[in-house]
């Protein structure tokens, strides 16, 4: 057999050059019937073999019907139903290539995104629990913005999936992009997304406090918010690994740090143009923040009980003694726990709120009031009611 080299000379020699073919035939030490099997192939020369029979023919009928009933059963699963004892790799080669059939089509469009247009968010878990301090860790997650047109993101750490923590990790986003977009878009994430791509009210609330709009995605289609996607597979491998972190504050400061310094900052891939500079066209366009930003710290109202004390995520935070029995308004803030009294407006309590978890947190001033008022109950302001007795007494026992 010729190979493709002894056969692009052949035919460079014969075309070309104008060799004969007894000539060639002399100077390859070739035949003459292979030098003219060889100039009159178009082609050049390989070795093919012809398709022979396989295990799987037999079972073939039976794996089209199996996928007709559900396209999307697995390899392994077939492989059970139709009893193959062969390899796995056939079948999942076969099924790689019938499955296509049997799946409704789903085509992509390229997505260009205006200035300003919208801002994709989405919920990311770093892998390693968050520490707390007081020697805990806790499991957290991380709101992650990112604008359509400039790339540019922000994140905020959130402790709950509760819709108030949401917000707040929705509002530091936006307050750390320094401009509000068109359009907020999420997907159907329980505590924004009520039913039917309806908001819910708390949600619909903060929208309009800011004079945004809202879009929700469909249901299981993440590529419809693929460029914060992106932007979480990045963070999984550029930020995190290799990290180490105090607190809850230290983690968010050094997010905001990677953001400012490495997301932001870097030469985006496919915009060809650093996320920072295309921000800077954006903020041209998009509404300056208000001068208030929304609420979206819990406030409830409670009467404080004898044991003036206020339960909120498994921690006690302490209240003043001298409102027991009162009623007051309680308001939780991603850094405080404050309450004040509905009638005067006195304050009740002012915490730093703790994301360690079964803690008792008890102001000075709380403390000392209770002791105070211990003692006036007993009625002994002078000290405790206890006998001294002189020394002598214990000597003449000794003796």
């Amino acid at each position: 057999m010729v190979d493709v080299e002894r056969w692009a000379e052949l035919r460079r020699e014969h075309f070309v050059r104008g060799v004969g073919i007894k000539e060639l035939a002399r100077r390859t030490g070739l035949s003459r019937n292979t030098v003219r099997a060889a100039l009159r192939s178009s082609g050049p020369p390989g070795y093919r073999r012809l398709p022979g029979g396989s295990k799987l023919d037999p079972f073939k009928g039976e794996i089209h019907g199996l996928l007709r009933g559900d396209p999307e059963l697995t390899g392994q699963r077939i492989r059970e139903l139709i009893g193959f004892e062969g390899g796995k790799t056939i079948v999942d080669d076969y099924l790689r290539e019938v499955r296509p059939f049997y799946l409704p089509v789903r085509t992509f469009q390229r997505t260009v995104y205006r200035p300003g247009e919208i801002c994709q968010f989405d919920l990311w878990e770093p892998r390693a629990e968050i520490p707390v301090g007081h020697g805990q860790t806790r499991k957290g997650w991380v709101v992650v913005a990112c604008m359509g047109y400039s790339r540019a993101g922000a994140g905020a750490v959130i402790f709950s999936k509760q819709t108030p923590d949401l917000l707040f990790g929705i509002r530091r986003c936006l307050w750390s992009l320094r401009a509000l977009p068109q359009t907020l878009v999420w997907d159907r994430q329980s505590g924004l997304h009520a039913t039917g791509g309806r908001p819910t009210e708390a949600f619909a609330g903060f929208c309009g406090q800011l004079k945004v709009g809202w879009h929700f995605c469909a249901p299981a289609d993440p590529q419809a918010k693929g460029v914060v996607e992106r932007l979480q597979d990045f963070m999984e491998r550029s930020f995190e690994p290799g990290r180490v972190f105090a607190n809850e504050l230290d983690f968010q400061l050094q997010l905001d740090g990677w953001f400012d310094d490495r997301a932001n900052a870097r030469m985006h891939k496919t915009l060809r143009a650093r996320p920072i500079d295309r921000l800077v066209e954006e903020r041209a366009v998009m509404a300056p923040l208000p001068g208030d930003p929304p609420q979206v710290d819990r406030r409830w109202v409670a009467r404080v009980p004898p044991d003036p004390y206020l339960r909120f995520d498994s921690c006690d935070y302490s209240l003043d003694p001298r409102l027991v029995g009162r009623r007051v308004e309680v308001r939780v803030s991603d850094r405080e726990v404050t309450a004040g009294a509905l009638d005067t407006g006195e304050l009740a309590c002012a915490h730093q709120r703790s994301f360690a978890r079964h803690r008792t947190i008890t102001a000075l001033e709380h403390a000392r009031t209770l002791k105070d008022q211990r003692s006036e109950r007993r009625g002994d302001d002078q000290g405790p009611a206890v006998e001294v007795r002189s020394l002598d007494v214990y000597d003449q026992l000794i003796a």
